[in-house]
C-alpha cells in the first residue's frame, strides 16, 4: 500500500494535494484503479508498512535523514530567493513566505498521518462493500501500520499461512501490486506458480521523452516551450500499468538455470531458490552489495555463470526451504574470488570508455548549439579589400554543390575534365549554396555521428556488447549510451554571431581521480580505493573501515556478520522474520576473496520482538521530523545535553563510493545503540496521553465482508448471536478460499453508524454500516514452509518459442533489437489455466500436513533435536548424507542422500513414506504413496523418473524409458534410439 500512498501525497509532474484530507481522496482513487485492474474474486489484502525489522531500519534511517537534508537545502534556497526578490522591490505574499513543504517522513508507522490513513482505509473499504456489487463476495483484510512488518512481507506471510491449510487450492491465482524489485523474488519464493505482479510502466514516459530529446537542438524556443507544456500534461496523466507473469519468468529460469549431465536430479524449484539467493549478493534492503557485484554491471549474470559451472562440484543446491548450506556457498565464493581482480579491471575499462563517450557527446552537443546559434543569427557579411561590398549571389538550381572529390550531394560523379571545364560555375555554385552545406553538416551532427565513421562505430559498439554480455538490468541513467569511438575532427573555423573562434573536439583523457565538482562535469568522483590497481583490498579496509591493513580478525568479523545477513535475508523471504533485532553493523560489504571457512560459521538467530512505533520513529527519523512524535520526546532529539543526541546529526558525510550520482552515495550515519535508545524512550512512556498510547500500540489485522457475502449471516450469528462464541475458524474449502481465525473486533459492533472521517470531499456516511468488521488471525504454521509445488497444481502451457529458448541459452544475436518487447505486439498470449477444486489426494504434501501424526513428522525431519529445527538429523548432519532433514534422513527413510545423494540418485529415500513417495525420486519417486496409485494415472508419475517406467508406466510419455537411467547420451539417456520420451510417437526413436 505504501507504493500507492507515496505518489498520491507527493506526485511527479503536478502540484501535491494541499491537505492530508485531499491526499486521502487521492489514495481512494488510486487504490480503486489498481483494484479494478486486478479484479479480485475471493480476497483483497491491503498491507501498509508497519514497524520493520531492525535490519531494515538502517536503510529507512538513511533515506529519511537524506530526505530531511534535501528539504532543508530547498528551504534555504527558497528563503534566499525570497530575500533577493524583496531586495529588488518585489512584494511576496505572506502565504508563500510562510508555507513549508510537506514532510514525506510522516509516512512512517506511529505518526498521526498513518493513524488518519488507517481510519480512511477502513472507511473506504466499508464504502465499497456497502455500494459496489462487485465487492459482495470479496473478503477484505486490512493490515495497517499498527501491525508489525513490511507490507509485502505481511502479504507473503499470509500466502504461506494459506498454503499450510490442507484444503488450500494449489491453483489459486495471486496478484500483488508494487514497484519494488523484491516483489519478483518474493513471488518466486512462494512457489505458487500462478502469481502476477502489477506495477506502473515507469519506462513508458521516459522512452517518449528520449525520443523527443533526440530532436531538441532543432527546435525553436516556441517549439521548446510547447514541448515542455506537453510534457507536463503527459506527466500528469495516469501512468500505464504492466503485468509481470511469474509463471512465464519461471519458464525462462528453467532454461537459463538448466545444467546438463548433473550427478543428481535437476530440480527447478531448488534451482529457483538458489537464483533468488544469489541475487541477494548484488544488494538488497538489508545488506550493501559486494564490491565486485552490482546489478547494473552484470552482477547477476556473473553469479549465474559461476553457479552453473560449480553446481556439479557442489553436488547439490545451496539452499533448501530458506536454509543455507554454507559449504556449497564456499565453492561459489571461491570461484567468484578468483575472478574478482578481472571484474574490477573490466569495470574500470568500461568506465573509462563511458567517460570518453560522455565527453565526446558533450563536444558534439556544443557543436550543435553553436551551429543552431549561427543559423538563428543574422548572416555575417564578408568584405573584399579590392571590390568593396560583394553583391549577393543567387543559388544555381542547375549546378549542385560538389565536393573536392567531384561528388555532388546526389552522388553524381564528374570526371576531371568536367570539373576543369565547369570550374567557374562550380565556384559560383559552392558560394551560392553555402547554406546547403551548412544544412548537410547540421543533419550529420544531429544524427550524432559523421557518416564516414558510421561503420567503424557500429563495429565497435557490437564489440562492446559482446564484452559486456547480456545485461541483467538497464541503468536508467546509462541506458541510452552508445559505446562508440569517433575520430577527432579537424580543427575548423566556426562563425558565431559574426565572431570567429577556433573549435576543437580533442577528447581529454579521463582522470583517475577528482572531486567531481570541477569545471568538467564528467570528471570522475573522488576514488581513493582504485579497485583496478594492486593493493586495493588493504586500501579498501583502511579507508572504509578505518582499521589496520593487517587486522585479519576484524575482516573475519565483517565476513561473519555479512554471512549472517545473507542467511537472515533468505529466511526472511522464505519463512518469515527470523530475528527482529539482528542488523548488519557496517556500511560496506567484504570482498568475495575474504569469504573463507564459511562452513565453520554458526548461524543462530534469536527471534526477539519488534520495536514499538515510537521506538522505530526515534530510530529512523532526524530531528527535523520530530513534529511527528509526542512533544515529550523532542528534547531527546534536539537538546545538546541529551544522552542520545549523537544519534541525530544535522550534517553527515556522504561517501560517493565510486558512484557518480549523489543518491547513490553512502550516508555515513551512526548506528543506533538499541539499549541506550530504549532506555531513554521507555522512561517517558508514563507521560503519554491515552491517544498517544493508542498510536504506540500493536494491533491485529481486520477482516471486512459485505452483508451480501454468503459467510455474513453465519459468522455474525456465531460471534454476536445468543449463543455467541469467542472465535470462528475458517478453512479454505468452507471459507471460500480463506483460512484463519476471526474474533469480535474491540469496540466495533455490527450495524453501527460509520461517519465519513475527512473534512474534504462529499462521500457519504452510513447509518447503519452493513459491512461486518472482525479481528483476523492467520493460521499458525505447524512446520516450515516447503519450497515445492503443491499437489494438484496445473501449470500453464509453455509459451516460449524455440527462438526464445535459443536466445536464453546463447544470448541475443548481434543484430537483434536490444530493449523491451514491442508493446504493439502481443507475444505468447497466456492461456487461462483450468479451474481446480483442490481435491485432497492421499500422499504428497497436503496429506502429510493434515493427516501425518507427530511421530511421522518427527521422522520426516520436522521434529526435535535439530540444530536448525528440522529434526534429529538436522540440516547439516553428515552433509546431506545419511541424515538430511530427519532421524532417518530428511523427508523419509533415506533422506536426500544416504550416501551422497544415494545409490540411484535420490534413491532409497527422497521425500519418502508419506511424503512424495515411498522411495523417493527413484524406485518409487512421485509414485507409490506420493502422487501415487490414487494420483495421476496407474502409478502416478510412474515408479520414479526412471528405471523402467517413464512418466506413466508404458503410457503417455514413452515406452520403457522415461528420463532413463543412463543419465547421459548412451544406452538409456535422453536421446537413445530405444528408450527416450516417445518411442515411435511424434518424433520417432524416442528423441526429445
Amino acid at each position: 500500500m505504501n507504493g500507492i500512498v507515496h505518489p498520491c501525497t507527493h506526485p511527479e509532474g503536478r502540484p501535491p494535494p494541499e491537505t492530508e484530507d485531499e491526499m486521502m481522496l487521492e489514495v481512494f482513487k488510486y487504490t480503486d484503479r489498481v483494484v479494478s485492474m486486478a479484479r479480485p474474486r475471493k480476497i483483497l489484502m491491503i498491507a501498509v508498512d508497519g514497524v520493520a525489522p531492525r535490519a531494515k531500519m538502517n536503510q529507512q534511517r538513511s533515506r529519511r535523514f537524506r530526505s530531511a537534508q534535501d528539504a532543508r537545502i530547498l528551504a534555504e534556497e527558497k528563503q534566499r530567493a525570497i530575500a533577493e526578490a524583496e531586495a529588488r522591490g518585489e512584494i511576496i505574499d505572506e502565504a508563500i513566505k510562510g508555507k513549508k513543504a510537506w514532510d514525506t517522513n510522516v509516512i512512517t508507522p506511529g505518526t498521526p498521518f498513518m493513524d488518519i490513513l488507517a481510519k480512511s482505509l477502513r472507511y473506504w473499504v466499508a464504502y465499497k462493500l456497502n455500494n459496489d456489487p462487485g465487492w459482495k463476495d470479496v473478503k477484505v483484510i486490512i493490515s495497517d501500520a499498527s501491525v508489525p512488518g513490511e507490507g509485502e512481507h505481511k502479504i507473503m506471510e499470509f500466502i504461506r499461512s494459506q498454503r499450510s491449510d490442507p484444503a488450500h487450492d494449489p491453483n489459486t491465482s495471486h496478484c500483488i501490486y508494487g514497484l519494488d524489485a523484491d516483489l519478483i523474488f518474493l513471488g518466486l519464493a512462494t512457489h505458487e506458480p500462478h502469481f502476477k505482479i502489477l506495477r506502473e510502466d515507469v519506462f513508458a514516459q521516459d522512452s517518449n521523452k528520449r525520443r523527443k530529446n533526440n530532436n531538441a537542438f532543432a527546435l525553436t524556443e516556441e517549439e521548446k516551450r510547447r514541448e515542455e507544456d506537453e510534457e507536463a500534461v503527459e506527466k500528469a496523466k495516469p501512468k500505464p500499468f504492466i503485468w509481470l507473469h511469474v509463471d512465464i519468468l519461471r519458464q525462462y529460469l528453467e532454461i537459463e538455470l538448466d545444467v546438463p549431465r548433473l550427478p543428481f536430479v535437476f530440480d527447478i524449484e531448488r534451482a529457483i531458490d538458489d537464483w533468488v539467493f544469489m541475487c541477494f549478493f548484488v544488494g538488497n534492503d538489508f545488506l550493501p552489495h559486494m564490491p565486485s557485484l552490482d546489478v547494473r554491471d552484470n552482477g547477476i549474470d556473473i553469479l549465474i555463470g559461476i553457479w552453473r559451472r560449480s553446481l556439479p562440484a557442489m553436488k547439490g543446491y545451496m539452499t533448501c526451504d530458506g536454509q543455507v548450506d554454507l559449504s556449497r556457498v564456499q565453492i561459489m565464493m571461491r570461484a567468484l574470488g578468483q575472478q574478482e581482480d578481472g571484474i574490477f579491471r573490466k569495470k574500470r575499462e568500461g568506465e573509462v570508455r563511458r567517460l570518453r563517450n560522455e565527453k565526446k557527446r558533450r563536444i558534439e552537443n556544443d557543436q550543435r548549439r553553436a551551429y543552431m546559434n549561427q543559423m538563428s543569427a543574422p548572416p555575417p557579411v564578408a568584405l573584399s579589400k579590392n571590390r568593396g561590398e560583394r553583391a549577393p549571389i543567387a543559388p544555381l538550381d542547375s549546378m549542385p554543390l560538389y565536393s573536392t572529390s567531384g561528388e555532388s550531394v546526389g552522388k553524381t560523379h564528374m570526371s576531371n575534365s568536367d570539373i576543369v571545364a565547369n570550374r567557374n560555375a562550380l565556384n559560383l555554385a559552392n558560394m551560392a549554396n553555402k547554406t546547403a552545406a551548412q544544412e548537410l553538416k547540421a543533419k550529420l551532427l544531429l544524427d550524432g555521428i559523421d557518416s564516414g565513421e558510421l561503420e567503424k562505430s557500429k563495429a565497435e559498439h557490437i564489440g562492446d556488447e559482446e564484452d559486456a554480455g547480456n545485461k541483467g538490468e538497464v541503468d536508467k541513467e546509462e541506458g541510452d549510451e552508445e559505446d562508440v569511438e569517433t575520430q577527432t575532427p579537424n580543427e575548423e573555423d566556426v562563425v558565431v554571431a559574426g565572431q570567429k573562434r577556433k573549435a576543437t573536439s580533442q577528447l581529454q583523457k579521463p582522470t583517475t581521480s577528482g572531486s567531481g565538482q570541477g569545471e568538467d562535469e564528467f570528471d570522475e568522483p573522488e576514488d581513493n580505493i582504485k579497485l583496478w590497481e594492486p593493493g586495493y583490498r588493504n586500501r579498501y579496509y583502511s579507508n572504509k573501515f578505518h582499521v589496520s591493513e593487517n587486522d585479519t580478525e576484524f575482516r573475519k568479523g565483517v565476513v561473519k556478520k555479512y554471512i549472517e545477513g545473507i542467511c537472515w535475508t533468505l529466511l526472511y523471504y522464505y519463512q518469515g522474520c527470523p530475528s527482529w533485532n539482528w542488523y548488519f553493523p557496517y556500511h560496506y560489504a567484504p570482498f568475495a576473496q575474504d569469504l573463507v571457512d564459511l562452513a565453520e560459521i554458526e548461524i543462530k538467530f534469536e527471534l526477539g520482538e519488534p520495536f514499538a512505533p515510537f521506538e522505530q520513529l526515534m530510530s529512523v527519523l532526524p530531528a527535523d521530523s520530530s513534529h511527528t512524535l509526542p512533544d515529550i520526546f523532542h528534547p531527546l532529539m534536539s537538546d545538546p545535553k541529551s544522552s542520545i543526541i549523537d544519534f541525530y546529526p544535522v550534517d553527515f558525510p556522504i561517501d560517493m563510493n565510486g558512484k557518480k550520482m549523489a543518491w547513490q552515495g553512502v550516508a555515513l550515519l551512526p548506528f543506533i545503540d538499541e539499549k541506550r535508545l530504549l532506555t531513554e524512550v521507555q522512561a517517558l512512556y508514563p507521560h503519554l496521553t491515552d491517544h498517544e498510547r493508542y498510536r504506540n500500540g500493536r494491533r491485529q489485522e481486520v477482516l471486512l465482508i459485505s452483508s451480501a457475502n454468503k459467510l455474513y449471516k453465519d459468522v455474525k450469528d456465531r460471534l454476536y448471536g445468543e449463543s455467541k462464541t469467542s472465535c470462528v475458524e475458517f478453512r479454505s474449502d468452507k471459507g471460500n478460499g480463506l483460512a484463519g481465525l476471526v474474533r469480535r473486533a474491540p469496540g466495533i459492533q455490527p450495524d453501527r453508524p460509520l461517519a465519513f472521517p475527512l473534512n474534504t470531499g462529499d462521500m457519504p456516511s452510513f447509518d447503519p454500516d452493513m459491512s461486518l468488521v472482525m479481528e483476523y488471525s492467520m493460521p499458525e504454521l505447524a512446520h516450515y514452509n516447503k519450497s515445492m509445488l503443491l499437489t494438484g497444481v496445473k501449470l500453464i502451457d509453455p509459451v516460449l518459442t524455440y527462438e526464445d529458448k535459443e536466445t536464453i541459452r546463447n544470448g541475443p544475436k548481434k543484430n537483434m533489437f536490444h530493449g523491451r518487447n514491442n508493446r504493439n505486439v502481443e507475444y505468447n498470449t497466456v492461456k487461462p489455466h483450468p479451474v481446480s477444486t483442490g481435491i485432497q489426494r492421499s500422499g504428497g504434501y497436503k496429506y502429510f500436513v493434515s493427516n501425518g501424526t507427530s511421530d511421522q513428522r518427527d521422522q520426516h525431519g520436522y521434529g526435535s533435536g535439530s540444530r536448525n529445527g528440522y529434526g534429529q538429523g538436522g540440516y547439516n548432519s553428515s552433509s546431506y548424507n545419511g541424515g538430511g532433514y530427519g532421524a532417518h534422513g530428511g523427508y523419509g527413510r533415506g533422506g536426500y542422500n544416504q550416501g551422497v545423494y544415494g545409490h540411484d540418485r535420490y534413491s532409497q529415500g527422497g521425500y519418502g513414506q508419506g511424503g512424495y513417495g515411498n522411495n523417493g525420486y527413484n524406485n518409487g519417486g512421485y509414485g507409490q504413496s506420493g502422487y501415487g496409485q490414487t494420483g495421476n494415472s496407474q502409478s502416478g508419475y510412474g515408479s520414479g523418473y526412471g528405471y523402467g517406467y517413464g512418466y506413466d508406466r508404458a503410457a503417455s510419455q514413452g515406452g520403457s524409458g522415461g528420463y532413463g537411467y543412463g543419465r547421459d547420451n548412451n544406452r538409456n539417456g535422453y536421446n537413445d534410439n530405444r528408450y527416450g520420451y516417445n518411442q515411435g510417437r511424434s518424433q520417432p526413436h524416442g528423441r526429445y
